[in-house]
């Protein structure tokens, strides 16, 4: 198994890159998050890797961060979601993001991400929504906690519920009102939810 490679970018592509290592060229698919993280081509490179052996292919994938690989092997690990289509997940929302997404609920976000259909997300949704704290950075995690523990508050619910109606999505107002005092009244957690938001704009 390939723990990571390190050596020159040769190539990128929309859907993968192409590190030289002692002159043999490994071709990695990955996300767009890791893809435009990389320097450009020429520069000396570092990717932790994750190798797919199937009967009739041996696909490797790149990660720039170990959040971005455990948050792929979680997925992987769901009947029905395969490599490629965890790839396009991570493409559309970062770990972090995803994690958030998961633990709220919010299937459309998870939706957004090309070729993932309504009931694939709700799969990840319910499979994955107890676990996610563990591949999201310490701050984050934190967060995801919170958004857990919230979720039986009523003021709370109610004022991410107001938020959702303006256009935000569930991820993004469950986020932005759980960093706020649960004691709050409704009018103060949209008030102070709004601005949160906004400020992420």
């Amino acid at each position: 198994m390939i723990y990571s490679l390190k050596g020159t970018l040769k190539y990128t592509d929309p859907t993968f890159v192409v590190v030289e290592c002692g002159g043999v060229g490994f071709k990695c698919f990955a996300s767009t998050t890791t893809i435009t993280s990389l320097t450009s081509v020429g520069s000396t490179v570092e990717l932790l890797t994750y190798m797919s052996i199937r009967e009739d292919a041996m696909d490797l994938y790149g990660f720039s961060s170990s959040n971005e690989l455990e948050a792929f092997k979680k997925l992987i690990s769901i009947s029905g979601v395969g490599p490629k289509a965890a790839i396009s997940i991570l493409s559309s929302l970062s770990p972090d993001k995803l994690a958030v997404a998961i633990s709220c609920g919010d299937t459309k976000a998870i939706q957004s991400a090309q070729g993932i259909g309504k009931k694939t997300a709700e799969r990840i949704v319910l499979e994955l929504k107890d676990k996610m704290s563990a591949v999201a950075p310490s701050e984050v995690a934190s967060t995801v906690i919170s958004v857990q523990n919230a979720s039986n508050q009523s003021n709370m619910n109610e004022a991410v519920e107001v938020l959702v109606s303006l256009g935000f999505s569930q991820s993004e107002a469950t986020l932005a009102v759980s960093k706020l005092d649960s004691s709050l009244s409704v009018d103060e957690l949209i008030r102070k939810g709004l601005k949160n938001l906004s400020s992420n704009l």
